[in-house]
């Protein structure tokens, strides 16, 4: 699966510009303690969480982390995005709670 596949979910908006929809995903983390995800998320896992601010792109870059999905209706950050855009990691928002994107992508993607 790549990051594109994410991107044909109808619960799923890009927040950013699409550059990096050929990375691979090969799983999903969720969690909103940075400290947290940067100990035990994985490379190539897209990562689900309610926070928006420049920091998640620094813990993603760290993790080898292509993709974030940001829940709960949050939008990212402008310095978010413009972040998100050097380190080529794609931004997805849904209005969704964690939970329930989390089985969307198992039940509809298989991760």
């Amino acid at each position: 699966m790549t990051v594109g596949d994410l991107a044909e979910l109808s619960c799923l908006q890009l927040a950013t510009e699409g550059t990096g929809l050929d990375a691979p995903v090969d799983g999903g983390y969720v969690g909103d303690l940075l400290s947290v995800v940067m100990g035990n998320a994985q490379a190539n896992q897209v990562w689900v969480t309610i926070q928006s601010h420049v920091n998640i792109i620094a813990v993603a870059a760290l993790a080898g982390i292509p993709a974030i999905i940001i829940a709960h209706g949050y939008e990212p950050e402008r310095e978010t995005l413009e972040k998100a855009k050097e380190e080529g990691i794609e931004i997805f928002t849904t209005k969704l709670d964690s939970f329930s994107i989390i089985r969307t992508l198992i039940l509809e993607k298989g991760l």
